[in-house]
């Protein structure tokens, strides 16, 4: 059975590797099974091909050591909330039953983000009702936990997960979809990823938040449920050693 503690559902397939890879990186080190949902085959984007991407995907999922990584087949640029793509998404976390969904920030700029991370809170929801799409056999299954990876910085996060130990194994994985980063011998149009500071900027920024929790490099995550802390005296004391 294809069942997984920690799913990363996102709008393309390098979203999950920029933004959440060391912190899937660490949850399959701590024991758990790890996933990769990606919404779309990427098929409108400006460099590459769909059966390129999907190898490239491949061998990122590799390096980030996942259970499973498969792909929703929605269209690309065209994401939004409708009756079946929440039914299709609801059928795929009935079967991997995860725990905890990572996806993208509520209201980011691109749409498809935007819609991914909608489309995620509803068919979370709609998982655990009973009577939604009962004719196709499956069990519903307590509504998993969803947590935004922080794209905007307007926005605090609730917590900053230390990936210290994963940053390098995190630029390899986004590096494996060459296609998309800076390439001096492509003879595709530029964009911005494909700009040679790109990867270093994104390596800054995980260590940006990583500096806000003392550790070498971080990725930051919004909840919009209250946190239920059961130990304040060793949370706050394991996350305020950088004033100490």
């Amino acid at each position: 059975m294809n069942t997984i503690d920690i799913l990363a559902i996102f709008a393309h397939p390098d979203d999950a590797e920029l933004t959440v890879g060391g912190t899937l990186l660490k949850m399959k080190s701590l024991g758990y099974k790890t996933g990769v949902l990606d919404a779309t085959k990427g098929e409108m984007g400006t460099r590459g091909t769909v059966e390129g991407r999907a190898e490239e995907a491949k061998s990122a999922a590799e390096i980030l050591k996942l259970d499973i990584r498969e792909n929703l087949g929605l269209s690309d640029g065209a994401v939004s909330s409708t009756q079946e793509s929440r039914t299709k998404l609801v059928r795929k976390l009935r079967e991997f039953k995860p725990k905890v969904i990572l996806t993208h920030q509520l209201d980011d700029p691109h749409p498809d983000h935007d819609h991914v991370a909608r489309l995620v809170r509803e068919a979370a929801r709609l998982s655990s009702m009973k009577n939604f799409d009962k004719d196709f056999g499956q069990e519903r299954i307590p509504v998993p936990k969803v947590a935004h990876n922080v794209f905007s910085q307007r926005l605090t996060p609730s917590f900053v997960v230390n990936i210290s130990e994963f940053l390098s194994a995190k630029m390899e994985a986004i590096r494996a979809h060459r296609s998309q980063f800076y390439n001096p011998e492509s003879k595709e149009p530029e964009t911005r990823l494909t700009d040679k500071r790109f990867l270093d900027e994104l390596e800054n920024r995980s260590r940006y938040f990583g500096s806000l929790i003392g550790a070498e490099a971080g990725e930051p995550f919004f909840v919009r449920e209250m946190l239920n802390i059961e130990d304040p005296v060793k949370l706050l004391n394991r996350s305020m050693n950088l004033y100490s």
